[in-house]
Order: C-alpha cells, then sequence, then structure tokens
C-alpha cells in the first residue's frame, strides 16, 4: 500500500470553483487527505469553509501565517501545501510555506515578477523541497504521447508551431455584475501584468514547452482590450521564435464567443505533423509524410510509457479535466515522498510541472507585455 500524506489548503472555501477542482482531483487516487486549511481571506469565512469540509477546529486556521506558525510545530504537521488563492499572494504564500519546510504545490501563473519566481526557486532547492506549479494540460495522455513522439524525433526537427487557447466567458463586462472569478482576473493588482495573457496564455505557453522541448527565444506580442473600462487584455496574438529556427504563433482570448475552454497544439516537424485539443483530448492525430492521418486514442495500442501510467480506466470511458489535473498531484506526491525518503522520483514524479515552468511563465508574460508596449 503506498504512502497517504496530508495536506493544508490556502485558499480555495465558499464560492471558489478551482479549490474544490484541486481537492476533487487529489482525491481520485486517495494519496493525501485534507486535514487543514486557511480557506479564505477573513478568519470568519475561513473558519466557516473549514467546518464546511469538515476539518478539525483546531486545524481550521483564521490565516496563512497563523497556519504556518502552528502547523510547523506539530509532530503530525502536513506533508505539503496547496495553494489556490488569487494571482498577487501565490508569492508571499509559497515563500512563507518554504521557509517553515513545506513543500508546495502552486497554481499558475506562480507569481507576480520573475524575480519573486526566481526567489522561489532559490528557496526550494536550497532547502531540498518540492515547489510545483499546476500546469495540468501537461497531465493529460495524449499530450504526454505528443511530447514522447516530438522527443523520439518521430516528427523530425520542429518547424512551426501553433498553439491556441480560446474562450468565451469575458465577452461582456461581468466583473460589474458582482462576478467573482471574473474582478480579480481583470484586476492588475490581484492578476498582475497579464489578464487573459496570464490566465490562459501561459498554459498554452507552457504546453508548446512541455510537448516540443522548446522555449521562446524571442516575441513579437499584441495585447488588445476589446471590453470598455478594462484594464487588463482579454485577447493576445504572439509571433514566436524558437532557438532551433523553428517559428510560432500563440494567440489567448476571453472574448470568442461560443468557446468554452479551447486549448489547442499543432506541431510541424520535418516529417511529420501533430494535432492535439483539450476539448477533444482522447485523441491525438498524427500524420507523416506522405502517409494518411492516424489517430491515437487514449488507452489504445501504440503508445508510450508516459500516457499508459497516465491513464486510470480503459479506453472507451473518457478520461478529462480532473484526471488530468489528478496526474499532476500524483507526480507531485511521489515527488514528496521520493524527497522524503531519498529514492529515485517515479516516471509521475518527472513530468511534473515544477516552479521552474512557472519562472518561464512569468517571462513570457513579462516579454508579451514589453512586445506590446514597444519596450
Amino acid at each position: 500500500m503506498k504512502d497517504r500524506l496530508s495536506y493544508a489548503m490556502i485558499g480555495g472555501g465558499i464560492g471558489a470553483f478551482i479549490g474544490e477542482v484541486h481537492r476533487r482531483a487529489i482525491s481520485l487516487d486517495d494519496r493525501a487527505e485534507l486535514v487543514a486549511g486557511a480557506l479564505s481571506s477573513t478568519p470568519e469565512r475561513s473558519r466557516q469553509s473549514a467546518a464546511e469540509l469538515g476539518l478539525d477546529p483546531d486545524r481550521s486556521y483564521g490565516s496563512y501565517e497563523e497556519l504556518f506558525e502552528r502547523e510547523s510545530k506539530r509532530d503530525d504537521r502536513v506533508s505539503f501545501v496547496s495553494v489556490v488563492t488569487p494571482n498577487d499572494s501565490h508569492y508571499p504564500i509559497a515563500k512563507m510555506a518554504l521557509e517553515h519546510g513545506f513543500h508546495v504545490v502552486l497554481d499558475k501563473p506562480a507569481t507576480h515578477t520573475s524575480a519573486q519566481a526566481e526567489e522561489l526557486a532559490r528557496l526550494a532547492e536550497t532547502k531540498g523541497l518540492l515547489c510545483c506549479v499546476t500546469y495540468n494540460y501537461t497531465g493529460y495522455p495524449m499530450a504526454r504521447q505528443a511530447r514522447w513522439m516530438v522527443e523520439a524525433g518521430m516528427l523530425g526537427r520542429v518547424r512551426k508551431v501553433y498553439a491556441e487557447y480560446h474562450q468565451g466567458w469575458l465577452a461582456k463586462d461581468l466583473e460589474s455584475s458582482g462576478q467573482k472569478q471574473a474582478a480579480w482576473r481583470v484586476d492588475p493588482k490581484c492578476a498582475g501584468l497579464g489578464g487573459a495573457l496570464g490566465d490562459i496564455g501561459t498554459h498554452a505557453e507552457n504546453l508548446i514547452a512541455f510537448v516540443t522541448g522548446l522555449e521562446f527565444e524571442s516575441v513579437h506580442a499584441e495585447l488588445h482590450t476589446f471590453v470598455s473600462g478594462r484594464a487588463l487584455d482579454d485577447d493576445v496574438s504572439v509571433l514566436v521564435r524558437f532557438p532551433n529556427g523553428a517559428r510560432g504563433v500563440l494567440t489567448a482570448s476571453q472574448i470568442c464567443i461560443g468557446e468554452g475552454n479551447g486549448l489547442k497544439l499543432r506541431v510541424h516537424g520535418e516529417r511529420g505533423s501533430l494535432w492535439w485539443a483539450q476539448e477533444t483530448p482522447e485523441e491525438l492525430r498524427v500524420a507523416m509524410m506522405d502517409e494518411n492521418p492516424v489517430v491515437y486514442s487514449r488507452g489504445g495500442p501504440g503508445l508510450c510509457d508516459d500516457a499508459t501510467i497516465s491513464s486510470r480506466i480503459p479506453q472507451g470511458h473518457p478520461e478529462g479535466y480532473l484526471e488530468a489535473f489528478g496526474n499532476i498531484y500524483k507526480g507531485a506526491i511521489d515527488a514528496i515522498i521520493a524527497k522524503r525518503d531519498g529514492g529515485e522520483p517515479s516516471r509521475m514524479a518527472q513530468l511534473i510541472p515544477t516552479i521552474d515552468d512557472g519562472l518561464r511563465g512569468v517571462r513570457f508574460v513579462e516579454q508579451c507585455v514589453a512586445s506590446s508596449s514597444g519596450l
């Protein structure tokens, strides 16, 4: 029987969408139990949320400062901390967690600035702790199959990459209605430099890097705001150059009416191409030069080990968003146990996004904002 860890959650209380997603994802493999939390920005709401989740009142904290101070002194202290707050608080919470010796799983984007992300990376390395960033789309089995195919050289040298992440939920001034999820995402004090860029553009950047192994050499970006009165972008177009000479196009938009969660990736190499879409995640389409395209299916034959170990149920029973998210936590828990026991990290642990990926994402946002500003 594998180790079952304990964890605390910061944020994710009453009315928070993403906190429930994280909790459900963690519960899929029954590898960790929520035992403590500072679940809201006020002590009253935090303790109310903790009561609704059935947490022990003694471990229902009014603030993250209180949580770290008291948990760090317990013999049964939590194994890791999941941070699911708005962007502006990621850095101070993760920094304090690492300083108190806790492993951290941090929602994306990691921080507001690259300097902050660099400090978290230094802290994690110095203290020998995990700081994982939840770029959850890399947890899909067929995204991992795509990565393996590119890494194995099946497509040849990558020439062209297209990534898009299109949504429509912010096509109108939803934030003025009091919708909490919209309000903080369009507020620079909470969201940081980028609106759609930081919220979903960083996912597209991360997916490109994960699948192709290529980092961005330079960007030429246009950030635009279509909804009047908004302080941050709701539409982004980026031309990309890669170190190997390849070119890319990345678009991220939250004003595309009719789009739900349209994250798509196309990679074109010298010998072949592949296509993958988050809304049809069970399939990966691959075409080799002078051959008919082939569709690989999750759970089917001919897949690499990384895709196989990332599936839970047989082919034909759909897996999706929560399972992909669960794979990130499954790998993070494996990594924490390996650090604790001094063992070799599992393959699942090797595939998880870390603070280094988070740092690259923050740098991408900064570079795009600078490019769009004409600097």
